[in-house]
């Protein structure tokens, strides 16, 4: 009865391990929960003020399906302002978050057969819609020796005649690894002279700490025109439940055609949310990211030590982000049992490493509060010595 596409696809780990903490701690157990990425800051004052004011004045209707005026002029200034990219108002498109994005990309663009370079570890979502539209995964692995970044070397042995995109993800979702200009640079001269589409998900710009961040279709010409950058409001301003995304590319007829599709699917996105986008997006909210941003810095710093003084792990300070990956090789090989066992014996969630394709490690969430980070990582400690020690 079920398609074999449908069938290809598996259920989001984070979302499973979120949920199943959820459950449990409406039961009555003790949870604490770093699995999900959502900052546990409130959206904006103006943000919301911006929302109030669009239902009050009757702002309700169908819009164009790939956003109002208004909200693109935002985007593209924004862009310009931030990244120091061109665009018109034909290369911009507003979806109902990142993941429809990329899926509205992806089908627009991945035929059967089609490869795909993914770095791993991988946000979650790339590889499933890949096989959802038929396309093969090409999985460029990294670790913490590399900070979690590919080299030169491996994306030119990763190319075929079949690949079709390269997906890069700056800061990284699980990583927190953020490529630098250089190493941008160098990618991009690999793929002179190829066809090679770039995928750029830049959602966690603005919780870049150390270095600068810079936006992959900004390294030169030949990078703006194969590279389709995916961005939204729900890290940066904590509008997560708002699903507010977009899409910018050079290439007119990519963005008209994911339109077509966004057409007959979806529509346009809720369009109280595109009015309040405009505010997170034209620096009216500014005060807003930097205060979030340095308290991440906060809870970054304080957790990567008090991880790297467990007897068994290890952690990288991420560059962006707000997620830690933490190296349990020593403790153990299989991380999807480390983190059932850790969530049934002391009631702490994160998602095992297996679920972004690096076995070995457990993704860790900072976006909660630091008395949470400190029993948390107690916890965690306690359940590390009583494997060490069986």
């Amino acid at each position: 009865m079920l398609t074999k596409r449908i069938n290809t696809l598996s259920e989001s780990i984070t979302i499973a391990v979120s949920t199943l903490a959820q459950e449990l701690k409406a039961e009555g157990k003790d949870i604490i929960s770093f699995s999900a990425g959502e900052p546990d800051f409130d959206t904006p004052q103006v943000i919301k003020d911006a929302a109030i004011a669009a239902i009050n004045s009757g702002f309700t209707k169908y819009t164009a399906v790939d956003g109002i005026p208004a909200l693109k002029e935002a985007i593209i200034e924004k862009l310009k302002r931030d990244n120091n990219l061109e665009y018109a108002p034909n290369q911009v498109i507003v979806n109902n978050g990142a993941k429809h994005s990329l899926f509205n990309l992806f089908s627009a663009t991945i035929e059967a057969g089609d490869e795909v370079i993914i770095p791993a570890p991988y946000w979650v979502t790339y590889p499933e819609l890949v096989k959802y539209c038929e396309g093969i995964p090409v999985t460029i692995h990294t670790d913490d020796a590399s900070g979690f970044k590919i080299t030169p070397e491996q994306l030119k042995n990763a190319i075929t005649p079949k690949t079709k995109m390269l997906i890069l993800t700056t800061p990284s979702n699980p990583t927190g690894a953020v490529y630098s200009k250089a190493e941008l640079e160098a990618l991009a001269e690999v793929l002179k002279g190829t066809d090679i589409l770039v995928a750029s998900d830049e959602m966690y710009e603005k919780l870049t700490y150390d270095g600068e961040f810079v936006s992959t279709a900004s390294i030169s010409e030949d990078m703006y025109k194969r590279t389709i950058t995916i961005n939204g409001l729900s890290k940066s301003v904590a509008m997560t439940g708002w699903r507010f995304g977009y899409m910018a590319s050079a290439d007119a007829d990519l963005i008209k055609a994911t339109k077509k599709l966004q057409s007959q699917s979806t529509s346009n996105i809720n369009s109280i949310t595109q009015y309040a986008a405009i505010a997170g997006l034209d620096g009216s909210a500014d005060e807003d990211i930097a205060m979030m941003h340095a308290e991440f810095i906060k809870r970054r710093d304080e957790a990567v030590e008090l991880f790297n003084n467990v007897d068994g792990l290890s952690v990288l300070k991420p560059d962006g982000a707000f997620y830690l990956f933490v190296n349990i090789k020593e403790v153990s090989n299989d991380s999807l049992t480390f983190c059932q066992d850790l969530l049934k014996s002391k009631g702490v969630a994160v998602v095992p490493g297996v679920g972004f394709g690096s076995e070995g490690y457990f993704r860790f969430s900072f976006a909660t509060g630091i008395a949470s980070i400190r029993e948390g990582i107690k916890r965690i400690d306690e359940f590390v010595q009583e494997l060490k020690a069986k």
